[in-house]
């Protein structure tokens, strides 16, 4: 694996924000997304198409991707979304969502919580999603939520996991995350995890991970996605987010954090990692509190 094989999917403008109780301007957003294009991140996640009165922090989502569209037509970073439902999903078309991220949750209970359907029906709808996607010309990234545990059934099983993935393979999708909503995750348990997923999928498939800090394991469970070949990683700019609909919300494993153990390890380093540690003091300095990352409050090893 080399430096340049490693993507950053940076999801703190979704998955960060739709944990804050302020709503941030959108102006305000506008001006992150430009500082984190000039990062060299590869993915960069501004929003989720649901509905604003349940979350009304991503009310602008729309607005960010035209906006972002027009002023940046020649960034190096992939432009994605989140859409739970087929009303999302047009809405993503509408205003040009390059990567669409759709995902099924293993606990029914999360599911039901999250998208207000079953596992089973959330997974045959999200695969009409992304076919209907793929078929407009859109790169999709299909994931499994709660995939490591659950803050409400506790233990999910592996079966129930690899049921799904199976029901990805066969649609031919072939990038596919797993992610730890919960934060139950430990390095042995990705180990076993995404060695299984490998064993049954083809070679072109592109495996992507989404683990969040609830208990402090996140930075040692991308370590042992690394090792299990997984080279796509979600992050969040200063350890920020949670997801909403699960029973103890964690944030996500922190973007700078994460850049900073990958550089430390000869690789990521397209990533511009002091302006991701100059954004994250930003953003503690908006929110007026200390954020969950160490790195911007420590500065980078041989940081002058």
């Amino acid at each position: 694996m080399t430096e340049t094989t490693i993507q950053i999917h940076e999801v703190g403008l979704r998955d960060g924000l739709q944990m804050e109780s302020e709503v941030v301007p959108t102006t305000v957003k506008l001006d992150w997304i430009g500082t984190l294009l000039d990062s060299g991140v590869d993915v960069l996640q501004l929003g989720s198409f649901v509905h604003p009165r349940r979350v009304p922090q991503m009310a602008d989502t729309d607005e960010l991707f035209i906006q972002t569209l027009q002023a940046h037509p020649h960034r190096h970073s992939v432009l994605s979304g989140l859409a739970l439902n087929e009303k999302g999903l047009e809405r993503g078309l509408a205003c040009g969502t390059e990567l669409f991220c759709l995902g099924v949750s293993a606990s029914e209970t999360h599911s039901q919580k999250n998208t207000g359907m079953g596992t089973g029906e959330a997974t045959t709808r999200i695969l009409s999603m992304a076919r209907l996607a793929l078929g407009e010309g859109k790169r999709v990234q299909v994931s499994v939520q709660s995939a490591f545990g659950c803050g409400y059934e506790g233990a999910v099983g592996s079966d129930r996991v690899l049921e799904i993935v199976d029901r990805y393979l066969e649609a031919g999708l072939t990038e596919i995350s797993l992610a730890d909503t919960a934060g139950h995750g430990d390095p042995a348990a990705v180990h076993s995890l995404f060695e299984a997923v490998r064993q049954r999928s083809p070679h072109e498939v592109s495996l992507a991970c989404h683990f969040h800090n609830t208990y402090g394991m996140a930075l040692a469970n991308c370590a042992a996605a690394l090792e299990e070949g997984v080279t796509c990683f979600e992050s969040s700019l200063a350890g920020l987010g949670g997801c909403p609909f699960t029973a103890v919300a964690g944030g996500n494993v922190c973007t700078e954090d994460l850049v900073h153990m990958l550089q430390r390890m000869g690789l990521c380093g397209h990533v511009r990692l002091p302006v991701l540690i100059g954004l994250a003091r930003r953003f503690a300095q908006y929110f007026g509190r200390d954020l969950p990352g160490s790195v911007y409050r420590t500065g980078a090893i041989g940081e002058d």
